[in-house]
């Protein structure tokens, strides 16, 4: 079946669109320690990304939740660019691999009041996957970020984000949600953020906005 889908409301006879409002974000274990253990994807990649759906909820009001573990024994603090971009954020350290399993963590991310989770981090295979099933089961809609996760290797992050999408999870990417955020270039207030976010971290696609404004002028 077709959809049309509205700036102002749901797709007619399908999944609506997401909204900024709707939504938190909740980055878990975004740790130097885990991202050496990353297989599945390049690193520097991954992190760029990383920083970009950081700055794509900071641009449009998005309340971010952050929980790290191991920080003190192996994986590091939060890493320095995403503490730069989310410096009134503090981490949530937690034990248990399930974020959704601590009780600070869980309550931070209640606490935001919002039903609709977009979820990345390190290791898809747990970290990531055990709070996304978590929270599925409970009733929250969650949207996985998946070229923000990392796992140990291609086949177990594939493998992890197959999982989640059966168990009810919507795969997205960075770019995508920025986009759908965003949904229309004349939208003034967050145009230059987001058109920043995309010129340094979106490629091919950063570097043809940068061309754009070169060589586009107004009659």
């Amino acid at each position: 079946m077709n959809t049309i889908a509205t700036h102002d409301g749901p797709a007619i006879g399908g999944t609506p669109l997401l909204d900024a409002s709707d939504c938190a974000l909740v980055l878990v274990d975004e740790q130097a320690g885990l991202a050496f253990a990353t297989g599945s994807a390049d690193r520097q990649v991954l992190r760029s990304n990383a920083i970009a759906l950081a700055r794509t909820a900071t641009t449009f009001g998005v309340p971010v939740v952050v929980s790290t573990s191991a920080s003190k024994v192996y994986s590091g603090p939060l890493m320095p660019p995403l503490r730069a971009v989310l410096p009134d954020v503090t981490p949530i350290e937690r034990r248990s691999m399930n974020l959704w399993e601590d009780g600070a963590a869980k309550a931070a991310v209640i606490a935001t009041g919002r039903k609709i989770l977009v979820v990345a981090g390190l290791l898809t295979e747990a970290c990531v996957s055990f709070p996304v099933l978590s929270a599925l089961a409970e009733g929250y809609k969650v949207h996985v970020v998946a070229d923000v996760c990392g796992g140990l290797t291609a086949a177990s992050h594939d493998a992890a984000l197959r999982r989640m999408e059966q168990a009810g999870a919507v795969m997205t990417s960075w770019l995508q949600l920025l986009l759908e955020f965003q949904r229309d270039w004349t939208r003034h207030e967050t145009y230059e953020a987001a058109r920043s976010i995309v010129v340094d971290h979106g490629g091919g696609y950063g570097i043809g906005l940068d061309y754009a404004r070169d060589m586009i002028k107004p009659a």
